[in-house]
């Protein structure tokens, strides 16, 4: 037996041919077929013709099969239709030339990868089928059963940003996509919402056309802004009273004390950390540990082939009792050293520059020929003359830590956030009012929106006024989207989603062809 479908037909032979898998089969005359429109079961044989029906590969190879049926008289006198062609369960569908298997794997093949590359995968599968007729197969894939839902989330997504909008329904019950609407309009979600009667709450952002839609197409359904375009809009009302407040986030000019003296480096520190050369510290680590084995009773010797020193240097360690004398001779000396005070004074005079340095003791003698030593000897009384400011935080910045929750804050951010705050009561009666709307998302308080409107009017926030008198027009919804458990979350999801099909069919993407891989998926 060859496939489980070809079982209700008989197989006469099977052959290779053309590196073809080749079926040849008919099928049985003792069977009955009913009629397709009326259903009477015909017995009588009109005649019999050949179809030739792709199928899927079997290893390397193509099948075809090449099965012989019948052309049945229906039994039903008063019907119209005379002749019919008999089906095969499981293995025919009318005027198809694929087999059921084949076609469910080509479907699968294009809503997955779509044209180009669905036709390289098939291609892969020993499937011969081309990019458009994956579509064409894609397309003729029947919607899926559309349901009511109860509780629909609305938003629009861009099919070419900033120049072709689409809308996206979505039950949030089940998460799943229910259609796809063409532009951002008022029209068309108004005209679905009429056609599907029996939706509780629409869950939308803040746009108008949308509200307007609800109004017209589901008047008897409660309207809910979404939470976190709420929560987006008070973001940039803060940025922008804060841009208002500009001012204040500079911190006063603080009074500095005439700068000291400079002083020439410790030759035994590091110019660019501040801590101990390396070199002088193996020198002492190396004598303490000398001395420990020496005390020990080790010889002389004996400790140098321990240390790995040289004979010379091993003599050096034996005889030196103070370690400060051969940390002062681990500091190398340069030929910069006889000239470091007179650059200190000319320092401490008021001249930086390095190469007006570097050509004045050339004429004293220096015998360096690039100012690279005086550079780098000026490195350190550079870094310690600056005092630049700290430059102040960014409206952004303090944005963001303004509604980002006070326990997810650095410590940083946290200090010279009360800075500002402590300079501008403007800014930290801001802050307050966010929070406490935080908390009304948080805790689905929505019935807090009046007092804390109230309280918001009572501050000179001009910007923030603004956006409170956006609430006040939409108020119902805003109070609904403060206290019902429901978001665009899954929505915003799905407009995610759609961004790889979209970019997957580039050029090819229009709105019919998009929809159907979306619904489908």
């Amino acid at each position: 037996m060859l496939l489980p479908y070809l079982a209700p037909v008989l197989v006469e032979q099977v052959r290779v041919e053309d590196g073809k898998v080749l079926v040849v089969a008919r099928t049985r005359d003792d069977t009955t077929v009913p009629c397709p429109d009326c259903g009477v079961p015909a017995r009588r044989v009109h005649s019999r013709y050949r179809r030739q029906l792709s199928d899927a590969a079997l290893g390397s190879r193509s099948v075809a099969v090449k099965l012989c049926v019948r052309r049945m008289f229906c039994g039903n006198a008063h019907w119209t239709r005379r002749t019919f062609a008999e089906q095969v369960a499981g293995l025919t569908v009318r005027y198809g030339r694929r087999t059921v298997a084949l076609a469910e794997i080509v479907q699968a093949i294009a809503l997955a990868l779509a044209g180009r590359a669905g036709a390289r995968l098939a291609a892969v599968l020993n499937i011969l089928i081309s990019r458009t007729t994956l579509l064409n197969v894609m397309m003729a894939i029947p919607d899926p059963v559309p349901t009511v839902p109860r509780v629909l989330g609305v938003d629009d997504f861009a099919t070419r940003r900033g120049r072709r909008y689409g809308t996206v329904l979505v039950d949030l019950d089940s998460h799943r996509v229910l259609d796809m609407l063409p532009g951002r309009e008022k029209a068309p979600p108004a005209a679905w919402l009429s056609a599907h009667p029996g939706i509780e709450v629409i869950c939308r952002d803040r746009a108008g056309a949308y509200a307007e839609a609800a109004r017209a197409g589901a008047p008897q359904a409660q309207q809910a802004a979404d939470a976190w375009h709420l929560w987006d809009n008070l973001a940039h009302a803060v940025e922008r009273a804060i841009i208002a407040h500009r001012s204040c986030l500079t911190p006063p000019p603080p009074q500095h004390p005439e700068p000291a003296p400079a002083t020439a480096p410790d030759p035994a520190l590091n110019p660019d950390t501040g801590a101990e050369k390396w070199l002088v510290t193996r020198t002492r680590e190396r004598h303490r540990t000398f001395q420990d084995l020496l005390a020990q009773g080790w010889t002389i010797s004996a400790i140098g082939r321990e240390l790995g020193l040289a004979r010379h240097t091993t003599r050096r360690y034996a005889h030196c009792d103070n370690p400060e004398a051969l940390a002062d001779r681990a500091t190398r000396t340069t030929r910069l050293d006889a000239y470091r005070p007179y650059l200190i004074s000319r320092w401490n005079q008021g001249c930086t520059n390095a190469a007006t340095l570097f050509h004045e003791i050339q004429a004293q003698g220096y015998p360096g020929r690039t100012p690279q030593a005086v550079r780098r000897f000026l490195r350190p009384l550079r870094d310690s003359a600056k005092s630049a400011p700290q430059p102040p935080p960014k409206p952004q910045d303090l944005t963001s830590w303004i509604t980002r929750h006070p326990g997810h804050l650095r410590a940083q951010e946290d200090r010279l956030l009360d800075d500002v705050l402590s300079r501008c009561p403007e800014l930290a009666a801001l802050r307050a009012h966010v929070h406490g709307f935080a908390r009304m998302i948080c805790d689905h308080t929505g019935t807090d929106l009046p007092a804390w409107i109230s309280t918001v009017h009572t501050d000179d926030l001009p910007h923030l006024h603004a956006f409170v008198n956006g609430l006040e027009r939409d108020s119902d919804a805003v109070t609904a989207g403060l206290t019902l458990p429901w978001s665009n979350g899954p929505v915003e999801g799905h407009v995610n989603r759609i961004k790889m099909p979209k970019r997957q069919m580039y050029g090819r993407a229009a709105l019919p062809l998009l929809r159907k891989r979306v619904l489908l998926a």
